[in-house]
C-alpha cells in the first residue's frame, strides 16, 4: 500500500496564488493509494474546503470519508483522508486532541486490507504536542489491527516523539520548508504489523511551487501476525 502525506497550506502555494488544481496535479504525480491530508480546509468563517472534489474523483479515483462537522468543509480541523474507490468499505472517525486551539485526528479502518490510517496535524508548542503524542500512543497501543499514523508533527526535534517501543517513527526526509528543506516535520508512524518497503518526499516542480510543505511518501508490507 502506497500513502502520501501533505500539508496543503489550504491550497495556498509559495506564490501565494490559492490553485487547488495544482494539489491535484501534485497528487496525481504522487499516485498513492491513500492521501493523507493537512490544512484541506479554510480556517475561518465556514471552515469552507479547498479541494477540487469533482476532479479528485472523477480523474483521480478518490473518494472522501465523511469526516466534516460543516457544511462545507472537506475534514475536521483541516485534516482529511482520500481513498481510492476501490477502498469503499471503511469506517471513518474523528479522534479529539487536547490543544488550545482547533486540532485533531481523523481516522479511516479500510476492511481488506485491515489497517487503520490516522492523519494527525499537531500543535504549536511542546507541551500541547506531548499531551496529543500521549492520546495517540494509546490509541496506538489500543488496536489489534495495523495503524499508521501520518500527518504534520511539527516537531523539529523527533527524540521528543514517544509512541511506544512497539511504533516505528519513519522521517522520509526534509520537507519543510518547500523551498529550502530544512526540517522533517512531516511523518509517518507505523504501529506492529507492517513493514516499511520505501519512503521518500516527493521534490518535484510542481510540489516545490504548490504548498510550504512537500509531500512525503511511504510504501508499507504488511507482516504476519505473531502465533
Amino acid at each position: 500500500m502506497k500513502i502520501a502525506s501533505y500539508n496543503i497550506r489550504k491550497a495556498v502555494g509559495l506564490d501565494w496564488r490559492r490553485d487547488p488544481e495544482r494539489v491535484a496535479d501534485v497528487l496525481l504525480e504522487i499516485d498513492a493509494d491513500v492521501v493523507v491530508l493537512q490544512e484541506a480546509d479554510r480556517r475561518t468563517g465556514t471552515r469552507a474546503g479547498v479541494l477540487p472534489i469533482e476532479r479528485l474523483e472523477s480523474e483521480l479515483g478518490y473518494l472522501l470519508p465523511d469526516f466534516s462537522i460543516r457544511a462545507l468543509s472537506h475534514g475536521w480541523h483541516g485534516n482529511t483522508i482520500l481513498l481510492r474507490s476501490h477502498y469503499d468499505s471503511h469506517a471513518a472517525r474523528r479522534i479529539d486532541l487536547p490543544s488550545i486551539d482547533p486540532r485533531g485526528a481523523v481516522s479511516v479502518q479500510i476492511a481488506d486490507p485491515c489497517v487503520e490510517i490516522i492523519g494527525v496535524h499537531l500543535g504549536l508548542t511542546p507541551g500541547t504536542r506531548r499531551k496529543q503524542v500521549d492520546v495517540l500512543r494509546q490509541v496506538l497501543q489500543g488496536q489489534t489491527h495495523p495503524v499508521i499514523l501520518a500527518g504534520d508533527f511539527n516537531e523539529w526535534n523527533l527524540k521528543r516523539l514517544d509512541f511506544g517501543s512497539d511504533a516505528q517513527i519513519v522521517s522520509p526526509g526534509l520537507s519543510f520548508h518547500a523551498a529550502r528543506p530544512r526540517a522533517a516535520l512531516d511523518l509517518f508512524v507505523l504501529g506492529p504489523g507492517l513493514r516499511v518497503v520505501s519512503s521518500h518526499v516527493h521534490k518535484s516542480t510542481l510540489a516545490v511551487r504548490a504548498s510550504d510543505h512537500l509531500p512525503i511518501v511511504i510504501t508499507v508490507d504488511f507482516t504476519k501476525a505473531e502465533p
